[in-house]
This record gives structure tokens, sequence and C-alpha cells, in this order.
């Protein structure tokens, strides 16, 4: 079946759909594969559960009108979600960066949707897959798309922009993310950059932090880019970043901005959000209202209280980069009592035993209470002054025997950690 057929039943149908757990009424069913499982094998009670087409690529599962065999269902919803994106008369806007992605797509999302009809990226479905669906799920009256794009390795973003077609592109910084993938900071650079090559390439707009002289850089041969931030002699957009003491704030037109993020480094998500807003000549003081009703989620750089203990939870991913500013942030706080408790960081390869013990001695120098690292990687850095744990269960055992109590603990991991299981242990 050729794509555009297909597309006239995508458009007849409910939704896309991959998990047979989510099957709704009409909806179209992709067969996709895994490490550990072969959609394939679903597709009948895909059908049975309501779905009106199951898209298979193996021909023993072919069982009627219902079902359509193609090469290869993952590439097939790829190019269903590029022929769609032609298809539609929406604006999208691209992002993609080491850390603050999901929260400044998150932020520019609750901007934008003040004025129009908005669709944005699912919690982190960033991916090659997650990407195709989030297209997907616009339709003709989406006014503006915002797509997260994640990589960890080279080419990867720009086979995203291929599928997407972005109008607007904004990277939130280059870390150290993905090492492993990527080969290393610069190789960081140069895939994260593949936004901006696609970008130039198609004469579409950049948006740029005067505070990244990379990036700048990076920029230079741009016909439409759009510079913001606190430099007053290139920035055509003025924010001002006025405090993070615990909160987030920022000065625009004259307006205080008040947001409900901590730490410093989400002043520049901030002011990407008010960038977008401003450019798409979104009101001022719906700006202002949409950010300052933003609540964090997902164990992003989260404040929570227990018991008389301030809890500051930011366990959702963790890198070297994301992992400094954290220790910052806790660092510039004025309460008496501060612990940070730091899980592995996953990705860095070859990097990985340097890169966390340059975040213990890093840790070891400010005047906290208390620093628990714990993993495999934490547990054999040198820095002498904190308690190290191979595991989780470890350090269970250990903060069994203790009582928190008028604390400030942050709480930062990779996922694969799951930190946010110390709030049980507190």
């Amino acid at each position: 079946m050729d794509i555009k057929k297909l597309h006239e039943h995508f458009l007849s149908s409910s939704t896309v759909c991959t998990d047979t757990r989510k099957i709704t009424k009409n909806c179209i069913f992709f067969a996709l594969k895994g490490a550990n499982f072969d959609g394939n094998t679903f597709a009948s009670k895909a059908i049975n559960m309501g779905a009106k087409y199951a898209i298979i690529d193996a021909i023993e599962f072919e069982d009627g009108d219902n079902y359509i065999l193609v090469d290869d269902v993952l590439k097939t919803l790829q190019d269903l979600a590029s022929y769609h994106r032609k298809y539609l008369n929406t604006t999208i806007i691209a992002l993609t960066g080491s850390n603050g992605k999901t929260t400044t797509k998150e932020l520019i999302n609750s901007v934008m949707r003040t004025a129009y009809n908005t669709v944005a990226t699912v919690g982190n479905l960033n991916n090659h897959i997650g990407v195709p669906l989030t297209l997907l799920a616009m339709d003709e009256t989406t006014e503006i798309g915002i797509v997260e794009m994640g990589a960890n390795h080279q080419k990867e973003i720009d086979f995203l922009c291929k599928i997407t077609q972005p109008d607007y592109g904004y990277i939130t910084n280059f870390g150290k993310a993905h090492l492993e993938g990527f080969g290393g900071v610069e190789g960081v650079i140069k895939g994260k950059s593949e936004l901006y090559t696609h970008l130039i390439e198609h004469d579409k707009t950049i948006l740029v932090n005067t505070k990244d002289g990379n990036q700048i850089t990076l920029t230079n041969s741009a016909s439409k880019r759009i510079l913001f931030g606190e430099d007053n002699s290139n920035s055509s957009i003025q924010i001002k970043f006025l405090k993070a003491n615990p909160y987030v704030q920022v000065e625009f037109e004259e307006l205080i901005i008040s947001s409900q993020l901590i730490g410093t480094y989400n002043a520049s998500n901030i002011s990407a959000a008010i960038a977008f807003g401003k450019h798409l000549e979104i009101d001022t003081c719906l700006i202002k209202k949409a950010i300052e009703n933003y609540i964090p989620n997902n164990n992003r750089s989260q404040i929570i209280n227990k018991s008389s203990n301030k809890i500051i939870l930011d366990a959702y991913n963790a890198n070297p980069s994301s992992m400094t500013a954290a220790l910052d942030h806790l660092n510039t706080l004025e309460d008496s009592n501060k612990i940070a408790i730091l899980g592995d960081m996953f990705e860095l390869g070859y990097a990985a035993a340097q890169e966390h013990d340059c975040i213990a001695k890093y840790a070891e120098q400010f005047n906290f209470s208390s620093v628990y690292l714990v993993g495999a990687h934490f547990s054999n850095t040198r820095a002498s002054q904190n308690k190290r744990f191979k595991s989780f269960e470890d350090l269970k055992l250990h903060m069994a025997k203790i009582k928190f109590k008028e604390s400030t603990i942050l709480i930062k991991g990779s996922r694969g950690m799951a930190l946010e299981r110390v709030l049980d242990l507190l």
C-alpha cells in the first residue's frame, strides 16, 4: 500500500497506537518490534480489541482485509508521519539539547496554548518512534506543534528533522550527556547542531540565547536568527534574570515573572519560552500567566515538603553538566542543613570514571552537611569526605539508622537509578 492511501486510512481512523494496552476503537495499530517482543504477534489482539487496521511486516500474521502488510513497520510509521507533516498547515517548533529539553518544551507549550491550538511531545517521547507519534497526534486544527528531539549519536537529529521539517528551532545547551554515543563533548555539539544545520539549509528561523557564545558562532550564517537574553547590544528580546532563591524570577517588558521552577539553570528555559511567545505575538500578560502557572512534575526540579524537610527532587535524569548545576543551586540556598544524595550518571562510556570522580570532588568543596554517593561508579570515587554506597539497598540500610530533620535535601541521579525511592526513606 502506498503512503497516500495509508494516510487516507489514517485520516478516517481515530488515532495511531503501538501498544495493545492502549487500543481505542477504530485506531490503527502499528506492530513495532522491540528488543524483547515482536508487535506482529499482537496484531490479532489489536483487531479483536477494536483497532480498524493492523500494520504488520510478517506475512504469517496477515489474516484478512484489516491487516496491512508492509516491508518495515517502523519505517512505515516514520514515512506516514513525514507525509502527514507535509499535509498539515502547522507551524512546527523543534527543540533539542543536553539538558532542559522537556522543561523548556513544557514551558513553551504553556505559553503557546494561551493563544494557539497546540500539540506538544508527551513526556519525553522524543526519539525515532516518539517524534512520528507526536506528528500523528496533530490534525488540521493544530496551529503550533512543539516537537522535542532526543539523540545519543550522530545523524539522529538530522533524521528527525527530515521527518519533522521544523519552522523554528532551539537548542537548550551543549553538555556532557550521552558521551558514549556521541564520542565526547565535541561529538555532542556536532550532533545537536544538526538541528541548526537543517534550519539554515531550509532558511528557517533559529532562536539563540546570547549567554551561549558557542551557539551564536554556530548560527552566524543563519539568515533568520532571533537572539534573546540579557545582552543589551545583541538581544532583540530582552529578558533579565533577577533571582533564584529558591524559585526563578525574571523581568520582561517591565513585568516581573515569578516561576515555580528552582535553579538558575531554569532561567534560560523560561527565557526561551518568553522569546517564542514574544516572537509569535502572544500578549505579554498571557506569557507571564502561563509561566507562573507552570508546575514541574515527573521528578523534574520538584520541591516537596515532607515532615520538617524540604526536598529538591530532580531524579528524572542526570549528566555531569546538570549535576554540577544542581549542586551549584543547592549551594546558593541560604538553608543551614543541606544534604546531597547523588546517583550514578549513565551513558558516559570511557569518561564515566573520570566524570564521576570530578562530581564527587566538586560536591566535596561545598559546606554541605552530608553528601551521599550511590551506585557502582560513585562508590569507586576517591573524594574522602563523601559517604559512598554501591547500591540503593546499601543506602537504604544506612538511612534507616538516621533521622532527617529540618534539612534541605537534593536528590539527583540518572533515570535508571530511580532515586525518587529515597522519598520513602525520609
